[in-house]
């Protein structure tokens, strides 16, 4: 396997473990740990940049990853490499904290840390939110990864915009931004979350679209480009 593929797998990969993981160990499926949760997402972030930001850019998300293709930073090839290693690798971690969750006896039956539309009042609410979310989250990447005068701090940056983003999010959605962080979860938890799912790979992937015309657009770019 390609090193910036395998990349992708382990930065996924952790990032559901100890985001979800968090979740569920804090018991968020019953209103706490919101803040701590948010953090552990975005310190995940933060400590793979460290890892694997060198080898493949650290997109550990398909919207990220599109939005990327979609500004000419990676080729069709890498996209589709990326976008399964990331699903592959967040399957690989909710499988981890499944198996986990199983040993020390937490009900992961219906939750594992994956998406809802319930708290954002149905399906069209939760489109909504996870569009402006993502659409936030991938702008912020697209400026400071763009500038490499920003490259030492880039990890950091991205990672509380995620921290930020969940802090909002969680209470309606569990806040998804990243189709492969919900994808994973949902197979294993099944029930409502994997029929919500769709919800969760649409609107991040709508988001990163937008993010990448407002980019264009304040950057001066052609958006037709």
């Amino acid at each position: 396997m390609h090193k910036k593929y395998f990349s992708e797998f382990i930065g996924t990969l952790v990032l559901v473990f100890m985001g979800c993981g968090a979740a569920v160990f804090l018991g968020v499926a019953t209103g706490g740990g919101h803040l701590a949760v948010a953090f552990a997402f975005g310190l995940s972030i933060v400590a793979m940049a460290h890892v694997i930001g060198n080898v493949s850019g650290c997109h550990i998300n398909p919207a990220v990853s599109l939005a990327a293709f979609l500004d000419g930073r990676i080729k069709v090839v890498d996209l589709c490499g990326y976008v399964v290693s990331q699903v592959a690798g967040a399957i690989a971690g909710a499988g981890l904290l499944r198996v986990l969750s199983s040993a020390i006896e937490v009900d992961y039956t219906n939750y594992l840390g994956s998406n809802l539309v319930g708290g954002a009042g149905g399906i069209w609410g939760a489109m909504y939110i996870e569009v402006i979310l993502t659409f936030i989250f991938v702008l912020v990447i697209l400026a400071v990864t763009a500038d490499k005068a920003k490259s030492n701090v880039a990890g950091l940056v991205i990672g509380l915009t995620l921290v930020f983003v969940h802090i909002v999010g969680i209470p309606l959605t569990g806040t998804s931004v990243n189709p492969a962080r919900s994808i994973g979860p949902a197979i294993f938890a099944g029930g409502t979350a994997l029929a919500d799912l769709w919800v969760f790979v649409v609107a991040p992937l709508v988001g990163a679209i937008l993010a990448v015309s407002a980019y264009k657009l304040i950057k001066g770019k052609d958006v037709a480009k």
